[in-house]
């Protein structure tokens, strides 16, 4: 089974969209089934930057809770 990525589920946000040296935490804040790019998520830091991309430039903290569908 593969996590599903929900409104309110954190994530890591890859260093490809943020320019950071590191994973940056964020909460996810859309989720959209894109015909062109697959899912494509969105989601807002602590500093209320917005990031968004295809779900492989995200990941799911190893604490997180997950949503199995």
């Amino acid at each position: 089974m593969e996590a599903t990525v929900k409104i309110g589920d954190n994530v890591l946000i890859s260093t490809d969209l943020t320019g950071l040296s590191h994973w940056e935490e964020g909460t996810v804040i859309d989720v959209e089934n894109n015909t062109f790019n697959g899912v494509v998520i969105a989601a807002e830091t602590k500093d209320r930057n917005v990031f968004f991309g295809t779900k492989d430039l995200f990941q799911i903290p190893k604490n997180a809770k997950l949503c199995l569908q």
